[in-house]
């Protein structure tokens, strides 16, 4: 039985007389009740993520001309910030805990070293050639390649082939930003190690034996080619022909834990033609398309993403994914939140 005393329909702030609303802000106090639904609203909660789409069409030139206009010892790291509305674009924000942008480099370019807080990924979208130097790893850059750049680890970027280089930034940064610890420092360029963890760590299940220890790096494989990852997503297809989701999870390789500890990257196969029903989860999500193009319908929005577009979609909100070829798979990038909501506890699937 509900509580007699409970009701939904909560006192407003306008209806406390003035001088008492004076004397509580001369004393920084603020009353609850009027915010009370705001902050807790009733079984779903209140999100500012909406459903947005970049296109890769109309973004790409503008890019390009930012190469143009601005030049990278001017920029440091030339990026367009992938930026929700729902967020207000100042906020340089696609959901609550996510930032995405994308960046540019130009053949001959070093984009300087330094390290900062928040976590990032890169995920390259075209051109050969460019590399970045992630904790003395080097990482060469090719399309559907996922670079990691964890926290605090020195990194920069180099080009030395012909063409733009373009890839995809991903940053748990708002969520950083929020609790006053994101910063960076400006530093010499870093010494190249030795070794080549992609290939260590290239076949599933087995790792190097290093006297029956693990490495002790935190982040032991930094570099995750989409080769590798491909072909995982076609011998899953192929073993287990009647699985929906065909989809794998970049992980630490050594602890089989979420290959960050705040963001989660995945990479999709559609088949050919496939239609795919994705639950709502608490967490909030972004698709890109390495190869091929899919509509996405969420919150009563479909939209068309050909190859190298963008798009976000906000947490709790059920996902259809369409594969727009009846002859080709589709391969879509991911990444969530769910690694953070997993660590808060408040992860969930409706």
């Amino acid at each position: 039985m509900q509580d007699p005393h409970r009701t939904e329909a909560l006192g407003r702030l306008e209806d406390l007389p003035q001088d008492y609303r004076d004397a509580l802000t001369a004393q920084n106090l603020v009353p609850l009740w009027p915010s009370l639904r705001g902050v807790l609203p009733p079984h779903i909660p209140a999100r500012k993520t909406q459903v947005t789409h970049w296109p890769y069409a109309g973004l790409r030139p503008l890019l390009l001309q930012a190469g143009e206009l601005t030049p990278i010892e001017k920029a440091e790291r030339r990026v367009l910030v992938l930026a929700n509305p729902g967020h207000g674009l100042e906020k340089m924000q696609a959901s609550a805990a996510m930032y995405l942008g994308m960046q540019l480099l130009l053949p001959g370019e070093l984009a300087p070293a330094h390290r900062h807080t928040p976590n990032a990924v890169r995920m390259v979208v075209e051109g050969e050639g460019a590399w970045t130097l992630v904790g003395g790893q080097k990482c060469p850059m090719a399309r559907g390649d996922l670079i990691l750049t964890p926290t605090g680890l020195w990194h920069e970027h180099g080009h030395d082939g012909s063409g733009p280089v373009i890839w995809l930034d991903v940053l748990d940064l708002p969520l950083v930003y929020y609790t006053e610890t994101s910063y960076h420092v400006n530093g010499p360029s870093q010494p190249e190690q030795p070794g080549n963890a992609a290939q260590a760590y290239a076949r599933g299940g087995v790792v190097p034996t290093t006297v029956y220890q693990r490495s002790g790096q935190r982040y032991p494989m930094l570099r995750y080619p989409w080769a590798d990852a491909r072909a995982a997503l076609l011998s899953l297809a192929h073993s287990e022909p009647g699985r929906d989701c065909v989809q794998v999870t970049y992980i630490n390789p050594e602890t089989g834990e979420d290959a960050e500890n705040i963001l989660g990257f995945y990479a999709l196969m559609l088949r050919p033609g496939q239609t795919l029903a994705l639950p709502a989860r608490s967490p909030a999500q972004v698709f890109h398309a390495i190869e091929g193009g899919a509509d996405v319908e969420a919150d009563g929005h479909t939209l068309t993403l050909a190859e190298a577009d963008t798009c976000a979609v906000p947490g709790y909100t059920p996902v259809v994914l369409k594969n727009r070829s009846a002859t080709e798979p589709a391969f879509l990038f991911m990444a969530d939140e769910a690694p953070l909501h997993r660590k808060l506890g408040v992860y969930e699937v409706r």
